[in-house]
């Protein structure tokens, strides 16, 4: 347990798009100082240079984790490599923050778990929604739509220039619907509280710019033991369509709820990070009629004033993670929520690939 008036020193591992704003949180938050900064190419370079220069910064992860001894360690590289520098950071007694997903493998990520739970340190995911206040409202009026729950949600991304190469890189090792999907599956388990129980999926590859083996479009559809349904459809890549590329929405019984993207509904927008967490309104629409079978109430649409943009998310899950740390919480409902999402669709993964409905294990 690290001594709470001692900033807690971090080493930063990957410096993409996500490890550049997890490293720009340590930065601007009392509680943690990076010591040190690795990417096996130059991206360690700009982020330093970002950051004001002067870090220590190194190729290979287990040369700075030795060099450095650090008191936790920041994993936001491809998922690939994910289980091994976990699970070596955890053997020398560091705490883990790691983008989702745990591992590219369900065994993977339950190992990353048990090693974490063997060291007793944390282990935190980069689940970001979960420390969004609109998508955190988002869920609550889910929650009393009445069941079951309908709940249709997408991201689909025309992406093009860097972006494009970050995600053929993240299909050499998964899909869109298991790299992204994780969120939204998680996201439909808080709304549901109920356990699924059944997966089916379909996928296409729409380029040959990807492993043979894998797909750049995918749709996921999910059926819980309460009778709620859920889907959720993933495209990547410089043919995908922007109409209809923002889904979120839930119906129930009761009435439904839906997020309405405004902004990131615009030309162009698609492939933008911070338009994927920018929610900018809330919809609830109620479904009681009067006796002549007119709506008795208008829609309320619900503008949160507290409109984190991506950076400021990436900020939070940072103080999350530092209070996890200092309060010593029990972080294992958020790990075993990890390995669920993460097994759901690993199973819908397996449904395009066979064909076949994937029943999920009690």
């Amino acid at each position: 347990m690290s001594n709470v008036n001692q900033p807690i020193r971090v080493l930063v591992v990957g410096c993409g798009n996500m490890g550049a704003s997890h490293a720009q949180a340590y930065q601007s938050t009392d509680g943690f100082e990076i010591c040190g900064i690795v990417s096996t190419g130059k991206s360690k370079e700009v982020l330093n240079e970002k950051l004001g220069g002067g870090y220590d910064l190194y190729s290979d992860y287990e040369t700075a984790l030795k060099a450095t001894k650090p008191d936790a360690v920041c994993i936001s590289t491809y998922p690939d490599t994910h289980e091994a520098y976990a699970i070596m950071a955890f053997e020398q007694g560091c705490h883990v923050f790691i983008e989702k997903p745990v591992a590219d493998t369900v065994e993977g990520a339950k190992r990353v778990v048990e090693a974490a739970k063997k060291a007793n340190k944390k282990l935190v995911v980069g689940y970001i929604l979960r420390h969004h206040p609109s998508w955190e409202k988002f869920v609550e009026i889910a929650q009393d739509l009445g069941k079951p729950l309908v709940m249709r949600m997408n991201l689909n991304q025309q992406s093009h220039g860097i972006m494009w190469n970050v995600h053929r890189n993240l299909m050499k090792s998964l899909s869109p619907i298991v790299d992204c999907g994780v969120h939204y599956i998680d996201v439909m388990c808080q709304m549901t509280r109920s356990k699924p129980v059944q997966v089916s999926a379909i996928g296409a590859r729409l380029t040959d710019d990807i492993p043979s083996s894998n797909y750049n479009y995918g749709q996921l559809q999910i059926r819980f033991e309460d009778g709620s349904v859920g889907w959720y459809e993933a495209g990547w890549g410089p043919m995908m369509s922007e109409t209809a590329f923002f889904v979120k929405d839930v119906i129930g019984p009761k009435g439904c709820v839906s997020i309405v993207a405004k902004e990131a509904g615009g030309a162009g927008k698609s492939d933008n990070v911070d338009s994927h967490t920018k929610t900018e309104s809330l919809r609830v629409h109620r479904a009681d009629l009067n006796g002549d079978n007119q709506f008795v109430q208008e829609d309320e649409w619900i503008n949160l004033t507290d409109e984190p943009d991506h950076q400021e998310l990436c900020n939070r899950e940072q103080r999350y993670f530092l209070k996890a740390i200092q309060e010593d919480m029990d972080l294992t409902d958020h790990m075993q929520d990890a390995v669920n999402s993460l097994q759901i669709a690993f199973a819908c993964d397996e449904s395009v690939r066979t064909g076949e409905v994937v029943r999920l294990e009690a």
